[in-house]
């Protein structure tokens, strides 16, 4: 029996809006058979800033008890789906730092050859998500990965409209996550997992 795609989600998120995205592609990736990690990465931000903002608070304590992501959850996986807000149209610094610590991993080649994806949520409707995730992807060309963004590969992709990959508008927390943003997550995580299967297969 073939074993199953080992799966990593490896996120940031200030006020809730990535963690429970984070929750609904993994729940996907299981779904489509993969065996998954969900990961949040280290918060960097004072208590200052987090205490300004009651639903920034609020999300760190609620998501207290999920393991911090280490090197060793992108090593172990067959496949990574990185999510992070946008931050003036890029990365944003909690998720970004993570990924600087990947060097000596990189430098073995143990980055290679995976399959990567990503996810983003911004707060207007221009607000960067498509620049955030190239510029995620300019990383994994880098550790020598297989970029698998959802294209337009399923219909529903026409209506979300972001190649790219899953994106939200939260508009300041005002846009709850709906129907259609939960599609794209789906798409995208049955198609990475259908894709590292593939490839893990062939291997």
């Amino acid at each position: 029996m073939t074993a199953p795609v080992k799966l990593s989600v490896v996120y940031y998120s200030s006020t809730g809006i990535n963690t429970e995205l984070a929750r609904i592609i993994a729940a996907e990736a299981e779904a489509a058979g993969a065996e998954v990690r969900l990961r949040r990465v280290a918060e960097l931000a004072p208590d200052a800033a987090i205490d300004a903002n009651p639903a920034w608070r609020e999300n760190v304590e609620a998501t207290r008890a999920l393991p911090e992501a280490t090197p060793d959850d992108i090593v172990w996986a067959d496949a990574v789906i990185f999510g992070s807000p946008t931050r003036y149209g890029n990365v944003a610094a909690q998720l970004k730092q993570f990924i600087d610590t990947l060097g000596p991993q990189w430098q073995q080649g143990l980055l290679a050859d995976k399959v990567y994806s990503g996810f983003a949520s911004s707060a207007t409707q221009h607000g960067g998500q498509e620049s955030t995730l190239l510029a995620l992807y300019n990383t994994i060309h880098h550790f020598g990965g297989i970029i698998a963004s959802p294209g337009y590969t399923d219909p529903s992709k026409f209506v979300d409209g972001n190649p790219y990959g899953t994106s939200h508008v939260d508009a300041q927390g005002q846009n709850k996550i709906g129907d259609e943003t939960r599609t794209a997550a789906s798409v995208q995580a049955h198609r990475v997992v259908r894709v590292a299967a593939a490839l893990k297969n062939a291997a």
